[in-house]
């Protein structure tokens, strides 16, 4: 999730950690959230895509920000993610606390299953203004997730994209970016990086 909203999710989402970002968007989907539709309801049964991510993860979060006037500038933070398993792995909760020197990120991601669409849907929480975002959606294919949405970055709407990667069982990398030209250029905004440090009944 970019304007102070997405730029501080994933994100989710989130995300273990990530969706804490965006993770800092049931809205109807458009653009690619269609065509990933389309795709998806032909593919394979992912509701226990994200089975992988339950228990208590140690995350590190760097955040791109910028301030008018000032050079882009990344700024880190530290701390935990927590993601439950809710109705039989169809659902689960991400809950990320995580602080640095720029302050601390509260935040909490549900991420849905549809069996229609063969999607998941993020939805995040930042617990600082208790807003729920529209949400992002997508799947995992060949063990890779992205998700797609859209956003609003300093006023102006933009397109989000959210993945997850875990190159090991017990490490997960998160990525969001933004695009404000329909998806054709990307910025990426926040990175996460999640460690396991143990496993949770689901």
């Amino acid at each position: 999730m970019p304007s102070s909203e997405a730029a501080s999710r994933p994100t989710l989402a989130l995300c273990a950690g990530a969706l804490a970002a965006l993770l800092a968007l049931a809205a109807s989907p458009c653009g690619v959230v269609q065509a990933a539709t389309t795709q998806a309801t032909a593919g394979r049964d992912g509701q226990r895509d994200f089975d992988f991510e339950t228990g208590l993860w140690r995350t590190q979060v760097r955040r791109l920000a910028a301030s008018p006037g000032a050079a882009p500038r990344w700024l880190e933070y530290t701390g935990t993610t927590r993601v439950v398993a809710v109705h039989g792995g169809r659902a689960n909760l991400a809950e990320l606390a995580v602080a640095g020197p720029a302050g601390r990120i509260d935040g909490v991601a549900l991420r849905l299953y549809e069996p229609a669409t063969r999607l998941w849907r993020i939805h995040y929480a930042n617990l600082r203004d208790g807003a729920l975002t529209a949400p992002l959606a997508g799947r995992f294919v060949d063990g890779r997730g992205e998700f797609f949405g859209d956003d609003r970055l300093d006023g102006r709407p933009v397109r989000v994209r959210f993945r997850i990667h875990c190159p090991h069982a017990d490490r997960c990398l998160f990525e969001q970016a933004v695009s404000t030209d329909g998806g054709r250029r990307w910025q990426v905004n926040w990175l996460a990086t999640d460690t396991r440090l143990g496993h949770g009944a689901g």
